[in-house]
């Protein structure tokens, strides 16, 4: 398949600039993959769809607060800083984006905060992510990540036309969030309430969880026509022993196993045997995942509503059948439902 079969129109207005007031409150598309059938329902109605012993996989990273904003020496310009992953924790080295990116060079210092408490020496720009940061800080580590927190904004994503404000702290962040590493939200969980969760344990569903700490990379566009010619960016992905011992319980038992949200599924699809079952990880990934595509692991998917040529249309369109899942889209416009970070879910089984 090529890049312009995922190409839609959506409209601006679509594009949701804030959460609904109540996490499982947002629409929910139930799409059945068997015969392309579509549902309009409230999304904590997804506990129609799952059964004892079920599965729900979820990604347990937490967002950290990754946009800052500093002053360049001597200019005093107002320089964008966006995190993207530390390189080492001793020297407090970061790979960041910088905008304007133009005017920033090897040995320029950044100020942060009112009382510039906080310095950085850019000392690489040859980065394929951008630049190299070194933060001048002296104190112990506890102390600097204390003080990134303090400066760091929640890094909505751009096309969010509007000031971070207090609730996005909370609401750009899943309830369930434990291990810090993200720059960008795993989405389809934000769509979880605790009295959500809570329903389908007393309910029997089993909850597995995995890690994996989503970077930019996952929103990079695709810019070859031949699908197969495109990278992804390497992220961290952690699946542990009782994690696989509950997904390959359901395997053999062929119950429900439901990815929540694309990150989910990469990262099993990332770490499957030579005999289709789920196996333990602890590295990285790259695994870019675009029609024709055979799934081990999960059998159904939550996800959001993605933006048009996205990787994780891609990813979708591959679970699900292409047309299918074309004629879904086509169908949440017409229905005007709200697309991507804080926009409305899709559930297909």
């Amino acid at each position: 398949m090529k890049l312009s079969d995922f190409n839609f129109e959506l409209p601006q207005p679509l594009l949701a600039q804030y959460p609904t007031e109540d996490r499982d409150e947002s629409r929910l598309l139930v799409l059945d993959r068997s015969n392309g059938d579509v549902k309009h329902l409230t999304f904590k109605d997804i506990i129609n769809y799952f059964d004892e012993n079920d599965v729900l996989v979820l990604n347990n990273t937490k967002v950290f607060p990754a946009r800052l904003y500093g002053n360049k020496e001597k200019t005093g310009a107002r320089i964008e800083v966006f995190l993207l992953r530390e390189l080492n924790t001793e020297q407090r080295l970061w790979d960041v984006l910088v905008d304007p990116a133009r005017k920033i060079r090897i040995g320029n210092k950044l100020y942060f905060g009112d009382d510039e408490s906080l310095v950085a020496e850019v000392i690489d720009n040859t980065t394929s992510r951008g630049r190299t940061l070194r933060f001048l800080f002296d104190g112990p580590y506890e102390d600097f990540r204390k003080k990134l927190h303090e400066l760091g904004q929640t890094p909505l994503p751009k096309y969010i036309d509007r000031p971070v404000d207090k609730n996005d702290k909370e609401r750009y962040q899943t309830i369930y969030a434990k291990h810090e590493g993200a720059v960008a939200a795993p989405t389809a969980g934000l769509h979880f309430s605790k009295n959500l969760l809570k329903r389908l344990e007393i309910k029997g569903v089993n909850i597995a969880e995995l890690t994996l700490h989503v970077g930019l990379g996952t929103f990079n566009p695709v810019e070859v026509e031949d699908l197969s010619k495109h990278k992804m960016d390497s992220e961290e992905l952690i699946i542990d022993n009782h994690a696989v011992s509950i997904v390959n319980a359901a395997l053999r038992k062929k119950n429900r196993i439901c990815a929540v949200g694309t990150t989910v599924m990469r990262g099993l699809e990332s770490s499957v045997s030579s005999i289709n079952t789920l196996k333990p990880h602890e590295g990285w990934t790259h695994k870019f995942i675009f029609p024709p595509h055979k799934f081990s692991i999960a059998n159904s998917m939550i996800t959001n509503f993605h933006t048009s040529k996205s990787t994780l249309l891609m990813m979708v369109s591959a679970f699900a059948e292409h047309d299918m899942v074309m004629n879904a889209y086509n169908e949440a416009i017409k229905e005007k439902y709200r697309f991507y970070s804080y926009g409305d879910a899709m559930l297909i089984i």
